[in-house]
């Protein structure tokens, strides 16, 4: 993809696609399904509303180049040539989408990372967030020659940016009733070598807000095509189940498993230890996970398409408002 990949953002006149009946109908009845839900026997969801509920707009296909033209950059690691273009392209394509857009910049042992953050709306605040970093080194591929040689990062790396950038592009921003914040992290994926850790971006942010989120939601390495998201470990209990409740009405089930997977530290971790729930929206299950495997033909459209549908209708109808 050409630096035209700018141009992946433009107009909104022509937001809305055509969707198959099946699609319409199913969003079409969220509303009135999750009015009648309780969340965890406790919380109910917003009343349902008579007023016809829009098709979703989230372009899986438009996703899914988003995560190739950052492969094209190639590697990205913290504090690489490559890196700072990625980012300086993320926040073209955040202002191209009419966000407003601040960085936050830090070091860490002499190497210059900086944080994205857009933000629109109005209300309490919803994060969501994703590392556009990639591995240092391919430590865990088979082959031991190919150790030393940086991971590409398709899907841990460029999947969660694609959606995010993509919900920029389509999401409502005037009717959501909150406002909504994209955090892209530098410096997560380093962990375990030497002089490093991991999620140093997301803790940076985290212990400098002055006010923090209502909630925040993370996604990590959802684009495979074989996709499977489990419950992970640490996220907010509450917050996770609600998610999956909406992924299961929206026809997910299948993808959005309800049943407990690992515990990780990952870019969640620093907000829920602020005291902010937060949930960890990622597939483990990756066996090209930091490897040199882990290229473009590991993701689909589809998989991207129904992560970024899911978000798109839970926060353009509100649902964050049952959080209790």
């Amino acid at each position: 993809m050409p630096p035209a990949g700018a141009a992946l953002v433009s107009e909104r006149s022509w937001r809305r696609p055509r969707l198959d009946w099946i699609t319409l109908a199913t969003v079409g009845v969220l509303v009135l399904a999750l009015g009648y839900l309780g969340w965890l026997g406790t919380a109910a969801l917003p009343e349902p509303t008579p007023t016809p509920v829009p098709p979703p707009v989230f372009d899986g296909d438009r996703a899914l180049a988003l995560a190739q033209y950052q492969c094209e950059i190639g590697p990205r690691p913290t504090g690489s040539p490559a890196g700072r273009q990625t980012g300086d392209w993320i926040i073209e394509q955040l202002q191209l989408a009419g966000w407003t857009v601040e960085t936050q910049e830090f070091t860490h042992n002499g190497v210059t990372a900086r944080n994205i953050v857009a933000k629109a709306g109005r209300g309490d605040v919803l994060l969501l967030g994703a590392h556009y970093d990639t591995r240092l080194v391919a430590d865990r591929d088979p082959d031991t020659a190919r150790r030393n040689e940086p991971v590409l990062g398709a899907n841990d790396g460029a999947s969660g940016v694609a959606v995010l950038l993509e919900l920029a592009r389509a999401l409502d921003v005037e009717s959501m009733p909150h406002e909504v914040w994209l955090a892209f992290f530098d410096a997560e994926d380093n962990g375990d070598l030497e002089g490093w850790d991991w999620a140093l971006g997301s803790r940076y942010m985290a212990e400098n807000l002055e006010s923090l989120p209502r909630a925040m939601i993370l996604l990590d390495m959802v684009g495979d095509a074989d996709q499977r998201f489990l419950w992970e470990g640490n996220s907010d209990p509450q917050l996770r189940q609600h998610l999956w409740q909406t992924a299961t009405i929206l026809g997910y089930k299948e993808y959005f498993v309800p049943e407990v997977g690992p515990t990780l530290i990952d870019d969640h971790v620093a907000f829920l230890e602020r005291g902010v729930p937060a949930v960890d929206i990622v597939d483990f299950e990756y066996p090209p996970w930091h490897t040199t495997a882990d290229t473009c033909d590991k993701l689909s459209a589809e998989s991207l398409g129904r992560v970024g549908r899911l978000l798109e209708i839970y926060l353009e109808r509100g649902l964050i408002r049952a959080l209790q």
